[in-house]
């Protein structure tokens, strides 16, 4: 095909702000979904977005990991149209009827509407350059190349000698810098012109090349990071900067977990109870409330993702080993999702003291308790409900409706332990040792007595939110946990022991 063709069908070519722009009108026309697969940013992010391309401007995504900003990116080109024309072997896909560079400008000179074209997708307009103190002003608009002039037998200062950088051979589509702040300042410098102008200069040639281009970047908060910040100059030539956040549910939570995660295994059915899927994303929750954990530095998504992918692989582990036909995981499968958090969670100087998988079991510990509060009555709203009527704290019998039958069992010098390898029955067999147990699990949880993997491990959640509300104690070596007396294990140094209001 070529440029007369073009002319005949009467075809009509955007700039990519506004090609951009039509296409998002479209599709809010249509009730279309804009961003498939990013969750939790409906009332927030996604209508800023919407706003900012409606406005035709360049964008900041500025945000903590873990936040979906690269997602975005990525989803841009799908507002795009399928396929543009461009002049057939163009390096900036020149647009056909207005070339900029001199070979196009040239050839349209001697050849007029006899020039063909090519067809670019849309998926070939995105240009990525993560920023590092490396890139230089040449890897992102260009030089000389030597090489190129010596083949060509061209001079040094004819336009024929420039090698493009990674900007102008993204002409006529999306530009993204990812980690804005760790480009040098020498070279946010260098984007003045892109950002006010749109056009570049090379060296010191005597020539400006407009661009017609979609500059989105994407940045951590420039107040915590010490690798470098954000020029004020460069970010005032940002039209919008949108700020990115966590899932500020648990349901959303999950939802992107679900997503991302590897759960699904082959050869067995994974059944992951939703109060497990609550505690994982708890955890993230804990952590970004967490005095050891760094805040500015965030909780990436990527942490939950990482964790309920270990859950389930020990459970797969257990299953494996043992022949279950069901891949369930169970409380005391917990620590093993440590290796997934600790590389993810930056720590402030005390939680450094106290060690990261101590602070990453606490984490633990919390979320369990939380959720355990959403199936279960609060043990600490109902023992000061009794102490405020005036019953006594200790008279000898346990007189608690919910919890007494359980805690009464301990009292009288029992305990189980259990291992995150022990077959379906042993595991069973000796949760149901803890008299009131089963039945407890079975009104709260509503869980189905049928499958014994379910309410085996239902009734374990229930062991370790009692523990975690300081109604029994639990200890943990090597993987075995031993679920005893709290008042015992205080006399002899050991377990839970903290103060009750």
């Amino acid at each position: 095909m070529t440029i007369g063709a073009l002319r005949k069908v009467n075809y009509k070519i955007l700039s990519v702000k506004d090609e951009i722009r039509k296409n998002l009108v479209d599709k809010l026309n249509r009730n279309e979904t804009l961003f498939p697969g990013i969750i939790g940013y409906d009332e927030t992010v996604i209508p800023a977005m919407t706003n900012a391309i409606l406005a035709k401007h360049d964008i900041m995504l500025l945000g903590l990991r873990g936040q979906a900003k690269t997602r975005i990116v990525r989803q841009l080109p799908s507002l795009l149209d399928d396929y543009i024309p461009i002049v057939d072997g163009c390096e900036i896909n020149d647009n056909p009827f207005h070339p900029v560079c001199k070979r196009c400008v040239d050839l349209v000179h001697e050849c007029g509407d006899a020039v063909k074209i090519d067809w670019l997708h849309r998926d070939a307009r995105l240009g990525e350059k993560l920023a590092t103190p490396d890139v230089t002003i040449a890897d992102l608009i260009g030089d000389i190349d030597p090489i190129k002039a010596a083949t060509q037998r061209l001079h040094y200062s004819h336009e024929g000698a420039i090698h493009f950088g990674i900007v102008p051979r993204t002409n006529r589509g999306i530009f993204a810098i990812n980690e804005l702040p760790d480009l040098q300042p020498r070279i946010q410098v260098g984007l003045f012109n892109i950002m006010q102008e749109k056009d570049i200069q090379i060296r010191g040639f005597n020539i400006r090349i407009p661009l017609d281009i979609l500059i989105v970047f994407t940045a951590n908060p420039e107040d915590y990071t010490n690798r470098g910040n954000i020029i004020t100059p460069l970010k005032d030539r940002i039209d919008s900067q949108i700020f990115t956040h966590y899932p500020r549910t648990i349901e959303d939570a999950i939802r992107i977990t679900e997503q991302e995660a590897l759960v699904e295994r082959k050869g067995r059915e994974v059944v992951v109870p939703k109060y497990f899927k609550e505690i994982i994303e708890q955890i993230a929750f804990e952590a970004r409330k967490s005095e050891f954990v760094d805040q500015k530095s965030g909780v990436s998504a990527r942490m939950t993702i990482a964790a309920i992918e270990n859950l389930v692989s020990n459970a797969e582990r257990r299953a494996i080993l043992n022949q279950d036909t069901q891949i369930v995981p169970r409380i005391c499968d917990l620590p093993h999702v440590l290796p997934g958090m600790t590389g993810k969670i930056e720590l402030v100087f005390e939680g450094e003291q106290e060690g990261p998988v101590k602070v990453g079991k606490a984490l633990i510990g919390k979320a369990v308790r939380d959720v355990f509060k959403k199936y279960f009555p609060d043990p600490l709203q109902r023992k000061a409900a009794r102490v405020q009527v005036g019953e006594q704290r200790h008279t000898g019998v346990n007189d608690d409706p919910e919890y007494g039958k359980i805690t009464s069992w301990f009292e009288s010098g029992n305990k189980i332990e259990i291992a995150d390898d022990l077959p379906i029955d042993q595991y069973l067999d000796e949760l149901d040792k803890v008299k009131g147990l089963r039945e407890l699990t079975k009104k709260h949880m509503k869980i189905d007595d049928n499958n014994k993997y379910e309410i085996a491990s239902a009734m374990e959640f229930t062991l370790d939110g009692l523990h975690q509300f300081s109604k029994i104690a639990k200890d943990e070596v090597d993987h075995t946990i031993e679920y005893k007396d709290l008042v015992g294990s205080i006399f002899k140094g050991r377990g839970k022991g903290e103060d009750e209001d």
